[in-house]
């Protein structure tokens, strides 16, 4: 049976009324889960375990694929509007959605993040019914030392993209890795700069570093620098129009089409969707003729990052489905929900559970219908948070925030960390610190180092694993080149500077 009747079969079974429903409950959860930060898909599909018990596994499954496309969706919403991302990977999208916002573009950059997150959704799926088992057994060259040297690479790039002192983004990247090493040695058993506290031994949420960072630091940057001591009382961000130009849809479409091979492939290697979103944002500032408009309200940053965030879904699900692997706490829960009902994830799960994966491979096609068909008009219910005078939206800000780190693990320790964070936000955006190279650096941080440790221990060369495996090798040539290059780039502009002074 070839490929296109099987996906038909899928197609008849994933739009029954039953799984239909099913989709559409997954879908609005997921959004939902998506905007509110702190609860995030895999505790949400966890939750809906309980319900597998008395569902049959196709409208499970489908629920479940809903929540997790729906999460991605969702995502952009808080990070453009009031510059809380609901996700790690949706920090990226608030670098220019928020300025995007501030100048009466919400509504649009909105928009292109919906129809980005579509084409990059739908076309992952294309790619994982496609090119699974092949994109697969490639998944497996990359070992400990390859992955380090990957997640390297995107560090040392953080450092000098998104700051314009390559010095001091690599601070907020080291700041970044210090904070994600607080909590105990997986290894030793020993607690690690813990201070004493208990609470901390399980190491720091990454949402709490995000909310205090972004929430809670905008607020504080708003009522202490000078710009909000000048604002009027009655005085708000601007809703604006939310339909793109033609010349808006022009500036996205190569952003979005870059944006879902970056997402696809770094979800297929286990990278994740926050590395995979920074990545396509990085290129997207190399290729662009304007690069100093990144961060200041660059639509094709925001398409590409938001569209490799949707993207990396499919890529992330190959490695699973093909074989067992999972690269993420959502997929471990599918891969738990998938044992559950007996089916053994790996290369022949696609041939002896054929109608049951073709009907979930459906569903996904599905899910991002439903999901642009819901939220696509909700822009404009969505943009009228802007209309709110700001006297009254940053005191929402805060609220929303402390109730979405409170929400965590509901602990009062979990407050004042978000405190604590958004102070070191402020300051960092005080003194030119680039706070998305510091969450990156806290999101990357436990992968880094258990990728190096597990390259230590499986190699009798010590260190030189790391050149001796060619692709790790290929990613430290490339971020030694890169240094090399900012260094250059960024001499010959102080010396142009110079001679214009």
């Amino acid at each position: 049976m070839d490929t296109f009747t099987l996906l038909m079969n899928g197609f008849s079974q994933a739009l029954t009324p039953a799984n239909l429903l099913s989709a559409l409950i997954g879908c609005i959860l997921g959004t939902v889960v998506g905007v509110l930060p702190g609860i995030g898909p895999s505790t949400t599909v966890a939750l809906l375990i309980p319900v597998s018990f008395v569902m049959n596994p196709a409208t499970v499954l489908i629920m479940m694929m809903g929540v997790y496309c729906g999460a991605m969706y969702g995502g952009a919403i808080t990070s453009i509007l009031v510059n809380v991302p609901g996700e790690a990977s949706s920090v990226t999208t608030a670098i220019d959605g928020y300025p995007m916002a501030r100048q009466g573009r919400g509504g649009v950059a909105m928009v292109v993040c919906q129809v980005g997150s579509f084409v990059g959704g739908t076309l992952s799926v294309v790619g994982l019914m496609t090119v699974a088992m092949p994109l697969a057994e490639f998944a497996l060259k990359f070992g400990p030392a390859e992955n380090f040297s990957v997640m390297l690479f995107a560090l040392i790039l953080a450092s000098t993209l998104i700051s314009e002192s390559m010095f001091r983004g690599i601070i907020a990247v080291i700041l970044g890795l210090i904070i994600a090493s607080i909590g105990t040695d997986l290894q030793t058993g020993i607690g690690r700069l813990t201070m004493g506290v208990p609470e901390l031994l399980d190491g720091i949420d990454n949402i709490v570093v995000i909310i205090g960072v972004f929430g809670v630091g905008e607020v504080l940057w708003y009522v202490v620098s000078s710009y909000g001591k000048v604002e009027s009382a009655g005085e708000r961000l601007q809703a604006g129009r939310w339909i793109p130009n033609r010349q808006e849809w022009r500036e996205s479409t190569g952003p979005i089409l870059r944006g879902t091979l970056v997402g696809f492939l770094t979800g297929l290697l286990a990278a994740g969707a926050a590395l995979g979103s920074f990545l396509a944002y990085s290129m997207e500032k190399r290729l662009s003729k304007h690069p100093e408009k990144f961060g200041k309200g660059a639509l094709e940053g925001i398409a590409s990052c938001e569209t490799a965030n949707n993207s990396s879904t499919g890529g992330a699900l190959i490695p699973l489905l093909t074989l067992g692997i999972p690269h993420s706490g959502t997929t471990a829960v599918l891969l738990t929900v998938l044992t559950m009902y007996g089916l053994k994830p790996g290369p022949q799960l696609m041939i002896d559970q054929a109608p049951l994966m073709w009907t979930v491979i459906a569903s996904l096609y599905v899910a991002n219908v439903l999901l642009i068909v819901l939220n696509l008009p909700a822009v404009g219910i969505f943009i009228k948070i802007l209309d709110i005078p700001l006297k009254f939206l940053m005191p929402l800000i805060l609220v929303f925030a402390t109730v979405g780190a409170f929400s965590i693990n509901t602990s009062l320790v979990d407050l004042i960390l978000v405190l604590i964070f958004g102070v070191l936000g402020f300051a960092m955006r005080w003194a030119g610190l680039p706070p998305v190279a510091m969450v990156l650096g806290v999101v990357l941080g436990d992968r880094l180092e258990q990728a190096m440790r597990q390259a230590f221990m499986i190699s009798s060369n010590g260190i030189l694993i790391f050149v001796t495996k060619p692709i790790s090798l290929f990613f430290l040539l490339l971020t030694v080149a890169l240094v090399v290059l900012d260094m250059v780039t960024r001499r010959r502009g102080r010396t142009a500077d110079d001679k214009e002074g």
